[in-house]
C-alpha cells in the first residue's frame, strides 16, 4: 500500500482537521454508490479509507511516523528481521540457529523478551499466543464512519396519528420515517447505516424529533386536551355538537344543563401507547358567553340565581 499520507494527499504535518477534510472530499468523490460502472474507484475508496484509518487513530499514526507499523498497521521486523539480516543471507531464520545476532546457540526468547518485557510468542508459555511480544495479535475490527445527527420537525397531529414523515439527508436522498408508537418530544430515533462512509462500513443517521405545539390541542400524556365553548342556551336545553380530533371532526353530545367546566371523554383519540393503545381526548366544555346582548339581558331580567356555586371551596 502507498504512503498513507500521499494517499490522502496531505502532508507529514497535516493536523487532524486537514486529514479529516481530505478523507471526506476523497470519499465522496470515490464513494461506490457514485462509481457504479468505474471498478477501480472502489479500489481507491478502499486504500483512502484503510489510510484515514491509520493516521485518524493517533497512536497508530504515532507508530507509522517512527517506522513501527508500516501502512497496512502491520508491525516492521526488527533489526531487519524477515529482509535478510546484517549476515547478506535471504532470510532471518536458519533450521540451525537464528541468524545475524553474533552467530549461532543464542536463545531468541532471551532476545525478544529484553526487546519486548516477555518470553511469549516463540512456541513458549507467554501470552501473547501467535507473534513475538504481542506481534501477530487480531487487530481490531475496522471503525464504521461518523454518525449524522439531524433535526425532524413533525406536526403535532402528524405526531398523533404517526403520520409518515419525509426526511432529506445530507447525501440528498428521501427516505420516509415511520415514527414509534408513544413518541415523544426530544425522542431520537437511529437510521441504520445512514452515516459517513468508514473504513468499516457506514455510520448511522440519528433523528431528534421535535412535535410542534398546536393551536388548541394540548398534550397530556399519551391524552389530548381540549376547551371547546357550547353557548349558554346549549349549556341549558343540550344540543350535539361539533368538536375536532386529530383524526377529524365528530359529533358530541352535550346534555341539558350542563355545566361549564365539565370534561367529556372521547375513547381512542389521543396518541398512540407503546402497547398499541390509544390514549383518549379530553373534552372540557366552556360556556362563551355574548359581550353584549339586549335580549339575553332583557329575558334574565329580574331572575337570580340563589345557589352559591363556590360553596364547595369553602367561600
Amino acid at each position: 500500500m502507498a504512503d498513507p499520507y500521499s494517499t490522502l494527499g496531505v502532508d507529514r504535518n497535516a493536523t487532524e482537521k486537514d486529514i479529516k477534510s481530505a478523507y471526506r472530499k476523497l470519499a465522496k468523490e470515490l464513494h461506490p454508490d457514485r462509481n457504479k460502472d468505474n471498478p477501480k474507484a472502489a479500489d481507491r475508496f478502499a486504500e483512502v479509507t484503510q489510510a484515514y484509518d491509520l493516521l485518524s487513530d493517533k497512536d497508530k499514526r504515532a507508530q507509522f511516523d517512527r517506522g513501527e507499523i508500516d501502512a497496512e498497521g502491520n508491525p516492521t521486523a526488527p533489526f531487519g528481521f524477515g529482509r535478510g539480516g546484517p549476515g547478506g543471507g535471504q532470510g532471518g531464520f536458519r533450521h540451525d540457529g537464528f541468524e545475524g545476532f553474533g552467530g549461532e546457540g543464542h536463545d531468541i526468547g532471551d532476545i525478544f523478551e529484553g526487546l519486548f518485557g516477555g518470553r511469549g510468542g516463540m512456541g513458549g508459555g507467554g501470552q501473547g499466543g501467535g507473534g513475538f511480544g504481542g506481534f501477530g495479535g487480531r487487530r481490531p475490527p475496522p471503525p464504521k464512519g461518523a454518525n449524522v445527527t439531524y433535526r425532524l420537525a413533525v406536526p403535532f397531529v402528524d405526531a398523533a396519528t404517526r403520520a409518515p414523515q419525509r426526511i432529506t439527508l445530507r447525501d440528498g436522498k428521501t427516505i420516509d420515517l415511520k415514527l414509534p408508537a408513544g413518541v415523544e418530544n426530544g425522542q431520537q430515533v437511529r437510521l441504520g447505516g445512514k452515516g459517513d462512509a468508514g473504513p468499516g462500513g457506514f455510520g448511522d443517521a440519528i433523528v431528534t424529533i421535535e412535535i410542534a405545539p398546536h393551536a388548541f390541542f394540548e398534550r397530556d400524556g399519551d391524552n389530548i386536551r381540549v376547551d371547546v365553548p357550547i353557548t349558554l342556551d346549549e349549556a341549558i336545553n343540550g344540543a350535539k355538537v361539533k368538536v375536532p380530533t386529530v383524526d377529524g371532526a365528530v359529533m358530541l353530545t352535550v346534555a341539558p344543563g350542563t355545566t361549564g367546566g365539565r370534561t367529556l371523554r372521547l375513547k381512542g383519540k389521543g396518541f398512540l401507547r407503546k402497547n398499541g393503545e390509544r390514549g383518549d381526548q379530553l373534552v372540557t366544555l366552556v360556556i362563551d358567553l355574548p359581550s353584549d346582548d339586549a335580549d339575553l339581558r332583557q329575558r334574565l331580567e329580574g331572575w337570580k340565581d340563589t345557589r352559591n356555586p363556590r360553596s364547595r371551596l369553602g367561600v
